[in-house]
């Protein structure tokens, strides 16, 4: 998600919860306020916790990794990415291929 939409997801999230805040302090029913409050506090946190990508790596990982013959092209730099899988931890890196072109 690039930068500018990001940071908009967040305020929108935000402008969700006060309008929740407002909303309870006017006196409104709680459904309303609750829908409103469960939108803003997902659109916040999902956009906070969405920023874990990380774009792939050149070369090849360490020790320990093993190619998961899964493979796609990043949206953002265009480059083939291969995935690997560590088996003990079952973490997940995305690499690229230096050579490739």
């Amino acid at each position: 998600m690039s930068p500018p939409i990001r940071a908009g997801a967040i305020v929108f999230g935000g402008a969700l919860l006060l309008v929740a805040l407002w909303l309870r302090w006017v006196g409104a029913p709680a459904g309303p306020v609750a829908v409103m409050t469960f939108l803003g506090l997902a659109l916040t946190i999902g956009t906070i916790v969405e920023s874990r990508y990380k774009s792939p790596r050149a070369g090849v990982p360490g020790a320990g990794w093993v190619e998961t013959g899964e493979r796609f092209v990043d949206p953002e730099t265009g480059k083939l990415v291969t995935v690997y899988n560590c088996p003990r931890t079952g973490e997940r890196q995305y690499r690229t291929d230096p050579n490739a072109h």
